[in-house]
């Protein structure tokens, strides 16, 4: 602070004889006496002050544009919304679409191309619903009944095979190691592994572990759609296993497996007669453990 005081006071001419002796000592002197040497020609110009206040005056005053907090609040509650609507259009559109029968239940659904589908006890279907005309192919796991319409190729894939067709009604049931394709309607070609077999109105094929067998059907639709569960030549097992996906039950069974096959239809609404017709045909007793559970004993 002394040394900015002295400079001032050097500046302005006012050091003492002591003061100026001692400054012009000090080791910056050279390069204050540049610094005064170079601004010395400097000149600051007359300050018009009622010029410049004049000049304010006149000038236009412009108030500054402001938003309301309320509005920005809406704009941005607006942009969320917009984004939340593209999200939710892409999810609907972009990603695959699943359609389920929960146990002991059906689901009835339409496709985008207004092909009708419906979905067996304890099934579930997987397809695409952007490019859908241009690519009718779905993914099936369990059984169910379509009813396509007319337009470009129409694909069932199953994991035991597969099920192509233009236009038709038919049955596909995936189950296990057992892949059953009905045609009630039109023409379908079905694949499994290498083979492939063109079936047409009221023929059906089965594969069950490599083997083919082919067969007739002379109902209108699959009789499951009537809540009807059909057998052809099923074993105990397997038929069990059906009843739980229909009545969404669980069925334990105290008795040797036997080699008999089933062959007929149960009622997919009536759990007591169904039970009644299993154990009559095996001779078996049925004990009702709770709602949810069936224990089959021998007699």
């Amino acid at each position: 602070m002394k040394k900015d005081r002295l400079l001032a006071k050097w500046l302005n001419d006012e050091l003492s004889p002591d003061e100026l002796a001692a400054f012009e000592a000090s080791p910056d002197f050279e390069k204050y006496q540049k610094i005064k040497k170079y601004t010395n020609h400097l000149e600051a110009g007359d300050l018009d002050e009622n010029a410049m206040l004049s000049n304010i005056l006149s000038q236009k005053k412009t108030a500054p544009k402001t938003v309301p907090l309320y509005k920005k609040w809406i704009f941005r509650a607006a942009a969320i919304f917009v984004l939340a609507l593209g999200i939710a259009f892409a999810m609907k559109v972009f990603i695959p679409q699943t359609e389920t029968a929960d146990l002991g239940k059906k689901t009835a659904f339409s496709l985008p191309d207004n092909s009708e589908v419906v979905l067996n006890s304890g099934s579930e279907i997987h397809y695409k619903k952007w490019n859908w005309n241009s690519n009718r192919h779905l993914e099936l796991k369990g059984e169910a009944y379509f009813k396509v319409a007319k337009g470009r190729k129409f694909e069932v894939q199953t994991n035991l095979g597969k099920v192509t067709v233009l236009g038709t009604q038919f049955n596909v049931k995936a189950r296990k190691n057992k892949f059953d394709v009905a045609c009630y309607q039109g023409r379908v070609k079905v694949t499994y592994g290498n083979a492939e077999i063109l079936l047409t109105h009221g023929q059906s094929v089965r594969f069950e572990s490599g083997k083919q067998i082919k067969m007739t059907v002379s109902s209108l639709q699959p009789e499951w759609m009537n809540d009807q569960i059909c057998f052809y030549k099923e074993n105990i097992r397997n038929l069990l296993d059906e009843v739980e996906r229909q009545y969404n039950i669980k069925i334990d069974l105290n008795a040797k497996d036997t080699i008999s096959l089933f062959t007929g239809k149960l009622p997919a609404k009536d759990l007591n007669t169904a039970l009644q017709i299993i154990g009559t045909t095996y001779h078996l007793e049925a004990r009702k453990v709770s709602n949810s559970k069936i224990i089959f004993d021998e007699k």
